[in-house]
């Protein structure tokens, strides 16, 4: 239990810092700067060849949807162009990254270099060779030796719209000089980011909780099969059956480079004890079952009260952090912080002096009005609940309406 528990806090609380530690390495690494693609651009290399190199998933959460990255192989090299790379010894780097300036950059990789991490790891990678004319192969290589100069490697990345594997399909279809056809009906009609996000972290559901807390609505309108190519292994999946323009398939020959499960090396899914709906349901119990105890002896739930909203308050202050300041797209609007926000700080503030209990019971019949209001933008579909919040609410409106009862008769 101990091990699952330490997880839970460690991913939550230590997500952006572990994403960031985890791959300076390979920016450091697996970087040179005087790597190319193709060392004669003025010529046409009928020797190289193009592959989209794909990694299941690992264990790690920033590994839960794969990797990508584009091979270029040819007489004179061998390397792959990974745009996963990033400087961790960028000036603030923690809060820049919190704040949505995340900038990563596009390095090349040797291919050897490439396979041992995931060899170490255990996790498969298959190749796709891309069926490419050569002048494309060409013309894909010198976009990509443009992409890699120190002036051009930088990019601002979006965890859905600019990433690993969105970059190389937009430059694939640049040197192809027409759109990639993706021809599969594993995408439902009403996909959205967040529900694609939860078929990769159906094993790490406080992971999904936490995404649920930060990311809005942003997030939940529908997507089109070629937005949902941000997850690497969709991409992959979905890159098998796709064509250059009408009919030219996208793909030529598929191999499996390294062995591995092709569902990766993901851990086995948290016990139902321990997943954030259990966790919760169980704190709401807990604070009706006090609440209870409480209303019997004519009291108001105080130290549970102002505990609750204190810690409602902590993680408004994330939210607002998210929703006014980051410039992270998918933030903003979230409509949770009509829920929980910077003001429940009202509550552990005032709650124990006695002059402040009108103006308490004015803010809790504020905050059960903002908690319905919430639950109709959930309602009307303009934003998802993940299903441990429900019990968070209840807990709360039990919290509000006792307030408001025994205050009155204290």
């Amino acid at each position: 239990m101990h091990r699952y528990i330490s997880n839970v806090f460690s991913r939550l609380l230590f997500l952006i810092i572990a994403l960031a530690a985890s791959l300076v390495a390979k920016a450091q690494i697996y970087a040179p700067a005087d790597a190319q693609v193709n060392p004669d651009s003025s010529s046409i290399d009928t020797t190289l060849t193009v592959s989209l190199l794909t990694a299941a998933p690992g264990s790690e959460i920033y590994q839960l949807e794969g990797h990508s990255g584009l091979r270029f192989q040819s007489a004179s090299s061998d390397v792959v162009a990974n745009w996963g790379l990033f400087d961790f010894n960028t000036p603030n780097f923690v809060y820049r990254f919190v704040k949505g300036e995340t900038d990563y950059c596009v390095g090349l990789i040797p291919f050897s270099y490439f396979l041992l991490e995931y060899r170490h790891e255990g996790r498969r990678v298959t190749e796709q060779v891309l069926n490419l004319t050569h002048q494309q192969a060409n013309e894909l290589a010198r976009l990509v030796t443009e992409a890699v100069r120190p002036e051009n490697r930088t990019y601002r990345y979006n965890y859905v719209l600019d990433n690993c594997a969105t970059r190389p399909i937009s430059y694939i279809e640049q040197a192809v000089g027409d759109s990639i056809r993706f021809h599969t009906d594993s995408i439902a009609e009403s996909a959205t980011f967040r529900s694609e996000m939860k078929r990769f972290h159906k094993s790490y559901p406080w992971y999904q909780f936490g995404i649920d807390l930060a990311l809005g609505s942003g997030i939940d309108q529908p997507i089109s099969t070629r937005m949902a190519c941000f997850a690497p292994v969709t991409l992959s999946a979905m890159a098998s059956n796709a064509t250059i323009g009408p009919s030219t398939p996208l793909v030529k020959q598929t191999r499996v480079l390294l062995d591995g499960l092709p569902q990766g090396t993901a851990e086995p899914p948290t016990p139902w004890y321990l997943t954030p709906l259990s966790i919760c349901w169980l704190a709401a119990a807990i604070t009706a079952l006090i609440l209870w105890r409480a209303s019997r002896k004519h009291r108001i739930a105080r130290g549970l009260t102002a505990l609750w909203f204190s810690l409602l308050a902590l993680a408004g202050c994330v939210v607002a952090f998210l929703v006014c300041i980051s410039s992270h797209e998918a933030t903003s609007p979230n409509w949770i912080i009509l829920w929980i926000n910077p003001i429940c700080a009202i509550v552990p503030a005032t709650i124990y002096i006695s002059r402040a209990r009108k103006i308490l019971r004015v803010y809790m019949m504020a905050n059960i009005s903002a908690i319905i209001l919430y639950l109709l933008v959930i309602a009307f579909g303009w934003q998802s609940c993940n299903s441990a919040f429900i019990p968070l609410i209840a807990a709360d409106l039990l919290l509000s309406l006792s307030y408001i009862q025994r205050s009155k008769n204290a």
